[in-house]
């Protein structure tokens, strides 16, 4: 089976996405939206799970190789938050449907990815006690995925963006502060 055909099972079940909710669309739909049989769809995927599990995945990697390195927590959640934004409809209908954890999963590795790159980035030669790095990350991660699923809840209504550039504003300098209070409770 061609590789378009794939593609064309993807792109018919995105333009779904975006007009109806996940509940309201069948394997059926897709293949009559793209022109292939049943079989080529089941040739690819197990079902929509499987589909809806490629996709995100696909994107979670596209992200992250388009952003290798992070220099800032807002550039980092800006680029997840603008694919977001791009596929408002089909976010929501997924994240509103019983694909809520898979999405919550693959937003976690985002969070993750952000948080983790920029502290490695921000703390690179720097001091800081065994442990307290892996607390910072954990405790970034969750407060960027926290906010984000916040405003999922809320359908994606507020600026995010500027909220976190605001937040991050706030806490500018948290990383030296940081670094002194992991060197102080590290001190012998």
């Amino acid at each position: 089976m061609s590789s378009s055909a794939k593609q064309a099972i993807k792109d018919a079940f995105m333009r779904l996405l975006d007009q109806r909710p996940l509940n309201r669309i069948t394997v059926k739909d897709i293949v009559e939206v793209c022109g292939v049989n049943r079989n080529s769809f089941y040739y690819h995927y197990q079902g929509l799970p499987a589909l809806i599990d490629e996709i995100v995945a696909e994107q979670v990697d596209l992200l992250i190789r388009r952003h290798p390195t992070v220099d800032s927590l807002e550039q980092g959640l800006d680029a997840a938050v603008d694919f977001l934004l791009q596929n408002k409809r089909a976010v929501l209908h997924i994240y509103n449907s019983v694909s809520r954890d898979l999405f919550e999963q693959y937003l976690m590795e985002v969070c993750r990815y952000v948080v983790t790159s920029y502290i490695e980035a921000g703390f690179a030669g720097r001091q800081i006690a065994p442990g307290d790095k892996e607390v910072l990350i954990r405790y970034h991660r969750c407060e960027c995925f926290g906010n984000i699923i916040d405003w999922l809840n809320r359908g994606m209504e507020d600026d995010i963006s500027s909220y976190f550039r605001r937040v991050y504003e706030l806490k500018r300098g948290w990383e030296g502060e940081a670094i002194r209070q992991s060197s102080v409770s590290a001190a012998p």
